[in-house]
């Protein structure tokens, strides 16, 4: 006898049985064949059904799973032949009894899914993300963070290193093609081999999830881009306080909440997240809190009540972590939560929460009071202190300018530090604004004055006589 797997059932019809039967054959994703003793009812061909279906699926080039009943000597000679033809043509199985039938079904079921890459037994971000090949990793990026880590940890790699000796020296290669981690960490389009890998950033006016919603982002990219897009949109819609410059010649710049704790949180989630989940990295900045949620579960023995205690860093995603223990994203100590919880101590804000809650773990940061959307006045007087390149920034804002050339006289080359340092609290403050806003990491994106970038202008060049 034979059966078939396919996606969908057949109706009944009144075609022949002959007819049904080769459409079925044309349907399936695999053809199983049991084999016993007798060959069954024959055409005027003398050809059996079972023997035509083995004929169609083999000629249509389907994945065969032929099991064979018992010892050949009780076998029918046509049955006896058609054994043989199958086993020069696939590996037979044999059994006797039916526990023994379903075992080698079953295993032979899970081989080929696994060959055809529907089920794995590697980790998710070690095996091999389907259809992607090295031509989907940007070398760019690749370089940028070889740079980059060689200067922060001393990876032995520099960004002049071949990109896929890099690969294999991270373990981001799985029979040379490249795996989840690969894609996600340099892919020139990682969202187009996981779609749900993007991170959601919303900000609420009040406590609850309603409408209107100020503001709401969905960004793309690569897990160093999407913590980066991700801090940068909290950082923005938070209240600060610019300092004097009584201790440097740079005013310093204060937030509600801890830049290094919020980037603790974001991190932990996109680096930790369940990426076999449909769902995605969320991040929700209400008036009195921040939310980041992600989904997956702690990894066992680690529960909510434990991460506030010293704990062992246990990654989900190990080949994911490592690129951002080497960029200083994150540190291998496990000592990124109490790092958040102290931050928020000291800060004056209540310490944060952790909870699962349906397949998500969610963190919460509590905002030191229901600050809204309310920017802390500047600790200097009615005049914000800037530095000298903010203040150059400002100028050249007057008409709409990309990075590269606010970036051109500062002495900078390091475009995410620029951005959190220089650039952020102008944006925080509400001095310029991007021409883009839904897309902040646009290769078309400029920055310009706003109403208040200019009155500031106006009033501090006629307070020097320019």
């Amino acid at each position: 006898m034979s059966c078939w797997v396919t996606r969908t059932a057949s109706p009944a019809s009144g075609r022949r049985a002959d007819t049904v039967y080769l459409d079925e054959v044309d349907r399936c994703d695999i053809y199983l064949a049991l084999l016993g003793n007798d060959y069954g009812y024959e055409d005027a061909d003398g050809i059996s059904p079972t023997e035509h279906e083995f004929d169609r699926a083999t000629a249509a080039a389907k994945e065969r799973l032929v099991f064979v009943k018992g010892d050949d000597g009780a076998r029918r000679e046509k049955m006896q032949a058609l054994v043989r033809k199958a086993g020069n043509q696939v590996v037979r199985r044999r059994f006797t009894r039916i526990p023994e039938l379903t075992a080698l079904v079953y295993s032979s079921l899970v081989e080929y899914l696994i060959n055809a890459g529907v089920v794995r037994t590697r980790p998710f971000d070690a095996s091999a993300c389907p259809d992607a090949t090295l031509n989907d990793l940007s070398r760019k990026k690749v370089a940028e963070f070889l740079a980059r880590a060689q200067a922060d940890r001393g990876y032995p790699l520099g960004p002049k290193t071949p990109m896929r000796k890099a690969l294999a020296h991270l373990n981001l290669l799985d029979k040379e093609q490249p795996s989840h981690a690969a894609i996600l960490l340099f892919g020139k389009q990682p969202q187009r081999f996981l779609v749900t890998s993007e991170v959601k950033c919303i900000h609420f006016h009040g406590t609850t999830v309603a409408k209107p919603i100020p503001s709401y982002q969905i960004y793309k990219g690569t897990v160093f881009e999407l913590v980066d897009q991700a801090v940068d949109f909290v950082m923005s819609k938070i209240a600060a306080a610019v300092g004097t410059r009584a201790e440097s010649n740079q005013a310093p710049l204060t937030y509600e909440l801890p830049r290094a704790a919020v980037a603790e949180a974001i991190v932990n989630a996109i680096a930790h997240r369940d990426y076999a989940s449909n769902a995605s990295v969320q991040v929700s900045l209400f008036a009195d809190r921040l939310e980041v949620w992600n989904p997956g579960q702690l990894p066992p023995p680690l529960t909510p009540e434990a991460l506030r205690l010293p704990h062992a860093s246990i990654p989900r995603n190990p080949l994911i972590a490592e690129p951002l223990f080497l960029t200083r994203y994150v540190e291998k100590a496990g000592t990124g939560i109490l790092d958040m919880i102290s931050l928020c101590k000291a800060a004056g804000a209540r310490p944060p929460q952790f909870r699962q809650e349906g397949g998500q773990f969610i963190q919460t940061l509590w905002r030191p009071k229901a600050a809204g959307t309310a920017q802390v006045p500047a600790q200097a007087g009615t005049k914000l202190a800037l530095s000298r390149h903010q203040v150059e920034i400002l100028k050249k804002c007057r008409k709409e300018t990309g990075l590269v050339n606010l970036m051109a006289g500062t002495g900078r080359t390091d475009r995410t530090k620029f951005r959190h340092q220089v650039l952020s609290p102008l944006l925080a403050e509400g001095l310029i604004e991007m021409t883009i806003p839904e897309k902040p990491r646009s290769s078309k994106q400029e920055y310009r004055l706003t109403a208040k970038g200019r009155a500031w202008l106006e009033g501090g060049e006629a307070g020097t006589g320019k």
